[in-house]
């Protein structure tokens, strides 16, 4: 997709801290971390959503294989991290190329899942607003 950012990034268009890739995925630090780390996992290959992944595709267990790695590789494996999908505007997905999240940082979880919640409360209320004026 010509005006994708995670295909600019993936060609080496546009600059991004890359700290993994391999044939099919390149991972890279987000450009607006929602926590002290925040890692983007890409597959190469343009995917607009998990839904549009095709069955028996293998990447979604590369994906994994890749944050795993990632994950033992800058000593967060074991204190704990968290790895997501967003899918879809009402999932929270922005970037419609899909990406898996590799969040960690001190206290992640319950404040990432609070701030999470809060988040996705207010995107249906704001969804159902806009969908009440149609």
């Amino acid at each position: 997709m010509a005006d994708c950012i995670f295909c600019k990034i993936i060609e080496g268009k546009v600059p991004a801290k890359i700290v993994y890739q391999d044939d099919l995925v390149v991972a890279f630090e987000d450009a607006n971390p929602a926590a002290p780390i925040h890692i983007l996992i890409v597959p190469r290959k343009h995917i607009p959503t998990l839904n549009d992944v095709p069955e028996n595709d293998p990447i979604l267990s590369h994906i994994a294989t890749v944050a795993k790695k990632i994950a033992e590789n800058i000593g967060v494996a074991q204190p704990g991290y968290r790895f997501f999908i967003n899918v879809n505007k009402g999932g929270g997905q922005v970037i419609f190329h899909l990406h898996a999240h590799l969040v960690s940082g001190k206290d992640i979880g319950s404040k990432f899942i609070k701030g999470a919640i809060s988040l996705a409360v207010a995107w249906r209320k704001l969804v159902a607003k806009l969908q009440s004026k149609s």
